[in-house]
C-alpha cells in the first residue's frame, strides 16, 4: 500500500513496473488514480453576483435568450453615402408619422411638418430647415440631398409600396421627410431671391382655402415679394396640401402666420402704403345691381351690403329701432371709406407697398380696410365684365403682384436715368 501512495508523486508507469508480480490488486487501484489525474478539473463558478462584478469592463452582457436584435445600421454601396436602417416587416413607423404630422393640432404642438418629394426635401434643407426623420425606397435618394445636412437624422428605408400607401401624392417619388417646424427668422433664402426681393408685401386676409394659399404663395415668390403675412383664420401654411401648391415658396421668402390684425404694422417697413383688392367699383356698383352676385362668393372682392354702408354711414343711425340695435348695426356695416383707382394705375409711389387679398367666404375684413385707410391706401379694382364670375383670390393676388412688380421696376428704370416715375391716376 505504500507503493500506491507513491503513484500520485511520480510518473505513474515507472511506479507500477516496480510493483512485485503478486500486486495485481494494486496496479488496478494504480491505474485508477491515473485516470482520475487525466481528467479535466471542475470549474468551481462563484455566486452570479460575483461574476458580473469580475466582469471585464465595456463588455455588454449578452441579450436574453429569444430577443429579437435591432435592425443593424447599414452603410450605402461601395461604402459611401450616410449610414441608415432598413425597416423589418411590420415596422409602423411611416403609417405613424405620416398619420400624425397631418395633423394641425400635431404640428403646432410638437413643432413638426411632413415634406415629400426630392426637390421639397432639398429646398428645405438648403434653406436650413432640419430634419429629424427621413423614409426613402432607394439609396439613389440620398444622394441627391447634401449629406452634411443628414448627419444627426433618422435614415429609414422603406418599400416603396409602404410609401405609395402613404402618400397623397397620385406619382410617388419615394422620399417622405419629417422636420421640425422652420422659424422664418433663422432660414437662409436663395441669394438669387433676394437680389429680386421688392418693397412689396402681401397680407392674406382669412385664406381658408389649401390649393388657394399655396398658389398665392408660389405668386408671392415668383413676383419678389419681400414677405407674407397670414392673419389668424387662414390655412395652415405648412398642412400638406399648401405644401404641394407652393411648389417650395415656403423656402424662398419669408412666411409669418398666425397674426393679429392689431401687429400687422409691426411687420411692414415704414411708410408702407396698404392696398385692398377688389373687383366691385363703388363708382358703377348702381349699374350692377341686377348682374349676377356670385363674384362676391369669392371672398377676396368687397361685399354688396359693404359698399352701401360706405355710401350711406350717414343713415345707419336711422334705420335702428333701438339704441342696442343700432349699435349692432353700426358694428357690422361700418367700413372705412377708401377710394379706389384701376389696379393699372401707378400705387407704388410709397417707398413700400402692401397688398391685401381677402378669403374665399368672409371677404375682406373691417380691419383690413381700417389699415388702407390708417396707410393713405385705397381699393384696387380689376374690372371684370359684367356677368361674368370673378377671379378667386389666387388670381386676384397673381396679377396685383406682377402688376406690382412691374411698377416697381419701371420706376427703378427710370430713376436710374434721372426721370421721375410718372404719378398716374
Amino acid at each position: 500500500m505504500a507503493a500506491l501512495r507513491r503513484l500520485t508523486l511520480g510518473p505513474a508507469t515507472a511506479l507500477l513496473r516496480a510493483q512485485p508480480a503478486g500486486a495485481g490488486a494494486g496496479a488496478a487501484a494504480g491505474r485508477r488514480w491515473v485516470r482520475a489525474l487525466r481528467r479535466s478539473p471542475v470549474r468551481v463558478l462563484p455566486p452570479r453576483k460575483e461574476q458580473r462584478a469580475a466582469a471585464p469592463a465595456g463588455r455588454e452582457p449578452a441579450e436574453p435568450k429569444g430577443a429579437r436584435p435591432g435592425p443593424a445600421p447599414e452603410k450605402s454601396p461601395a461604402g459611401q453615402g450616410p449610414r441608415y436602417e432598413k425597416a423589418e416587416p411590420g415596422d409602423r413607423r411611416l403609417g405613424k408619422v405620416v398619420t400624425i404630422a397631418k395633423s394641425k393640432k400635431f404640428r403646432d404642438q410638437h413643432g413638426k411638418i411632413l415634406l415629400e418629394g426630392q426637390r421639397l426635401i432639398k429646398d428645405a434643407l438648403d434653406a436650413g430647415a432640419v430634419p429629424q426623420t427621413l423614409f426613402f425606397s432607394t439609396v439613389g435618394h440620398l444622394k441627391e440631398l447634401p449629406e452634411e445636412k443628414l448627419k444627426k437624422t433618422t435614415l429609414v428605408k422603406v418599400k416603396f409600396d409602404d410609401i405609395k400607401n402613404w402618400s397623397d401624392l397620385i406619382a410617388p417619388q419615394g422620399l417622405i421627410g419629417i422636420f421640425s417646424r422652420p422659424d422664418y427668422a433663422k432660414m437662409t433664402y436663395p441669394a438669387v431671391q433676394l437680389r429680386n426681393s421688392l418693397p412689396l408685401s402681401l397680407i392674406c386676409d382669412n385664406v381658408r382655402d389649401p390649393g388657394n394659399l399655396g398658389t398665392i404663395l408660389r405668386s408671392a415668390a415668383g413676383a419678389g415679394c419681400s414677405k407674407v403675412l397670414l392673419t389668424k383664420g387662414c390655412v395652415d401654411p405648412w398642412e400638406p396640401k399648401v405644401l404641394r401648391a407652393g411648389m417650395g415658396a415656403h423656402f424662398r421668402l419669408p412666411i409669418i402666420a398666425n397674426l393679429e390684425w392689431e401687429s400687422i404694422a409691426n411687420y411692414l417697413p415704414t411708410d408702407t402704403q396698404v392696398y385692398v383688392a377688389d373687383s366691385r367699383d363703388p363708382r358703377t356698383q348702381d349699374k350692377m345691381e341686377d348682374v349676377s352676385g356670385k363674384a362676391s362668393s369669392y371672398g377676396w372682392v368687397s361685399r354688396p351690403h359693404n359698399l352701401k354702408a360706405q355710401r350711406g354711414r350717414e343713415d345707419l343711425a336711422f334705420d335702428s329701432e333701438s339704441e342696442e340695435e343700432e349699435q349692432e348695426g353700426t358694428d357690422e356695416a361700418w367700413f372705412p371709406e377708401l377710394d379706389t383707382q384701376s389696379y393699372h394705375e401707378n400705387w407704388t409711389r410709397a417707398p413700400a407697398a402692401a397688398v391685401v387679398i381677402g378669403g374665399e367666404t368672409q371677404g375682406l375684413s373691417t380691419e383690413a380696410l381700417r389699415l388702407a385707410e390708417s396707410t393713405g391706401g385705397k381699393r384696387l379694382i380689376i374690372p371684370v365684365v359684367p356677368g361674368v364670375d370673378s377671379l378667386n383670390s389666387a388670381m386676384a393676388a397673381s396679377i396685383l403682384l406682377f402688376e406690382g412688380k412691374r411698377q416697381l421696376q419701371l420706376r427703378e428704370k427710370q430713376e436710374s436715368k434721372g426721370q421721375k416715375f410718372p404719378a398716374l391716376g
